[in-house]
């Protein structure tokens, strides 16, 4: 039995925690008394704590995100009714800030925060010892780089095969945004390259096609940045069949002319960017310490449009200090125009520890105080008003994102994207009153009658462009539209809304 288990609730099973296996690699002599053990959201707490019990540890270490620390807590308070004996050890960017701690922190009884790769391993040692401090909150040391064990080799065969495998060539980020942790850091810090690239290579020669890089500035150091592009490169030229998929996350005002000519060489399939504009407002930038060339920004984008096969996600954040909707709109529209494959509408959230809580009342920020503290009213954009950007955000994915719609989506952006999309926002809401579990087939019905009845386009544009992109998304029922003589099946028919389940019908009438 392992005296040390390492866990966590991830967002979805193919997510694997490179956290956990930072910890646990770097363990030392006790990483063979050690064990990871992983759940997902949405379990029972019950059969997770049965399940972590099971393994009879004396120590449990928790890893806390903004996605997962409300059902941590539920966790780590019956895990201390349970079995009080077992030493709870939490850490995570949701129990880093020691000074606002939240309810969690008050269960466990120690805490590390910020890097934990060296100091779980000592405070491990001290419990197991007898010896535990009297220091709740224990802040972790950053060691130098070179000095830390790398986690890779903890992925085991079922991860190489069934779940996304996470790397970073690079801790930290020399940006001052202040929405984002990592405005807490002084810099960025290279992992030494040429032992990374060696265990690159153990996961390929693995199986491992997929390598998601959590670098928050992978195109900071060009020369790095080529050797690691270089080495998918490689993989690419010596079995252009067997390809890689490798996303990572860009700068989007710096990318010169020899980083471009490696990034043109990857086929499609193969590169994804996930590029944070965040904001096109120079005021508000300057507001929240976000250092961005704008007009760079937007140069480097069309060109990835243009002349790579990379696919481009970029993000945009509603609710920052001092942008009202006027301004947001205006930055989504000259987004889309540059022609990214998605755009993440994201609402702003207030992280434990982000310098953005200094902006409060001067602007009048008002967030959720429960997870995930999103934003709920601005100064500039009241609380009705961010309802419906939310729910703009969540049609956004279901539409544009989703890569369902392209033909529909020309038609409904056409040339005033964010005033015709939240028009449809608005409609598809007050006619279902949901954000999710449409259909494709009633969200396709649902499309064309707002193009039709409400913006009164052309009838037979309307029907080309939602059959073109029903059918190439796998529809293949006949849809509402289509002529009556058609030889495909009818659509299925749908519930009465509200309609009451059979056997609760027959309990209302007494039949049990």
């Amino acid at each position: 039995m392992p005296d040390i288990v390492l866990a966590t609730l991830n967002s979805r099973y193919a997510h694997a925690s490179l956290g956990l296996r930072c910890l646990r690699a770097n363990l030392g002599e006790l990483r063979e008394r050690s064990c990871i053990r992983e759940f997902v959201i949405g379990q029972k707490t019950e059969e997770i704590l049965e399940q972590i019990l099971a393994e009879s540890p004396r120590i449990v270490g928790i890893g806390v995100y903004i996605w997962n620390v409300e059902e941590t807590t539920r966790l780590v308070a019956q895990l201390k009714v349970v079995a009080p004996h077992v030493c709870v050890v939490l850490g995570g960017p949701e129990v880093s800030e020691a000074s606002d701690p939240g309810r969690i922190c008050t269960l466990a009884d120690h805490v590390v925060t910020g890097w934990g790769d060296v100091s779980f391993a000592k405070l491990c040692a001290q419990v197991l010892a007898g010896a535990a401090p009297a220091a709740r909150f224990i802040a972790g040391e950053q060691p130098p780089l070179e000095s830390i064990v790398l986690p890779y080799g903890e992925y085991s065969d079922e991860d190489v095969a069934r779940r996304h495998i996470y790397v970073e060539a690079s801790r930290g980020c020399p940006f001052k945004c202040e929405f984002c942790l990592s405005a807490r850091d002084l810099t960025a810090w290279p992992f030494p390259l040429d032992p990374f690239l060696a265990q690159m290579e153990r996961l390929w020669q693995r199986g491992v096609r997929r390598f998601k890089f959590l670098d928050r500035t992978f195109n900071l150091k060009i020369d790095a940045s080529l050797a690691i592009l270089g080495f998918f490169l490689g993989k690419l030229d010596a079995d252009p069949a067997d390809p890689p998929f490798v996303h990572f996350e860009l700068i989007p005002d710096h990318l010169p002319e020899r980083l471009k000519a490696a990034i043109s060489r990857f086929p499609e399939g193969s590169l994804q960017f996930e590029i944070g504009i965040q904001t096109f407002d120079p005021v508000v930038q300057a507001r929240i310490s976000r250092r961005q060339k704008n007009d760079v920004a937007e140069a480097n984008i069309r060109w990835l449009h243009e002349h790579s096969h990379a696919h481009l996600h970029v993000d945009l954040i509603a609710g920052l200090p001092g942008e009202d909707i006027g301004t947001f709109a205006a930055g989504f529209d000259r987004l889309v125009a540059m022609g990214p494959h998605e755009i993440q509408f994201g609402i702003l959230k207030r992280l434990r520890g982000a310098p953005i809580v200094r902006h409060v009342e001067a602007f009048g920020l008002r967030f959720n105080p429960e997870p995930p503290y999103n934003i709920l009213a601005t100064d500039a954009i009241d609380f009705a008003t961010m309802q419906r950007l939310s729910r703009f955000s969540r049609y956004w994915d279901l539409v544009a994102n989703s890569g369902r719609y392209p033909q529909t989506t020309a038609l409904i952006l056409d040339d005033a994207p964010f005033r015709n999309f939240l028009a449809l926002s608005d409609w598809l809401y007050a006619k279902t009153r949901q954000t999710h579990a449409l259909a494709h087939e009633r969200l396709v019905h649902l499309l064309h009658e707002h193009l039709r009845a409400a913006r009164g386009l052309d009838a037979a544009i309307v029907d080309a462009a939602l059959l073109i992109d029903y059918r190439n998304a796998g529809g293949r029922s006949r849809l509402n539209f289509e002529p009556a003589d058609s030889i495909l099946p009818a659509p299925r028919p749908r519930k009465a809304a509200g309609a009451t389940p059979s056997r609760q019908a027959r309990h209302a009438g007494g039949d049990l």
